[in-house]
């Protein structure tokens, strides 16, 4: 998910949806907390240090001997993006467009696949080995 929320490597992603590559003030997730919570840090430089941030979990969860730690910054990543969906700056579901005649949003789905992710990083934290200590 990191992977692909950052960089995007699929051809025609959706506009609004890929944290390097979107055009300041585009992102919908961080322009919806930038405009409700009138933080302007929060587009484009929150964007891209979290897209950082994420990169470099990817980075740790690949390589077996740093898994754990990856896991560690991928928990408090996706812990974060929960603790924003429960505030009133995002909310739960996210809308589609920063088009503010347009009320379609998400459903909910960002939502609950920051819950999936928090989990998967906390299971892995607990059933990866680690060092075993005499």
């Amino acid at each position: 998910m990191f992977v692909q929320a950052t960089i995007h490597p699929l051809s025609a992603p959706p506009p609004g949806s890929v944290k390097f590559f979107d055009l300041p003030g585009e992102n919908i997730v961080f322009q919806t907390i930038a405009d409700r919570s009138g933080i302007t840090l929060f587009e484009p430089a929150g964007r891209f240090l979290v897209g950082v941030i994420e990169i470099i979990a990817c980075l740790f969860l690949l390589l077996p001997f740093t898994r754990r730690f990856g896991a560690v910054l991928a928990a408090l990543v996706t812990g974060a993006a929960l603790g924003f969906h429960l505030s009133p700056w995002l909310g739960r579901e996210i809308p589609v467009s920063l088009d503010p005649a347009s009320t379609q949003t998400d459903g909910g789905m960002l939502f609950m696949l920051a819950i999936v992710m928090f989990a998967g990083s906390l299971l892995l934290l607990v059933v990866h080995p680690g060092k075993i200590r005499d």
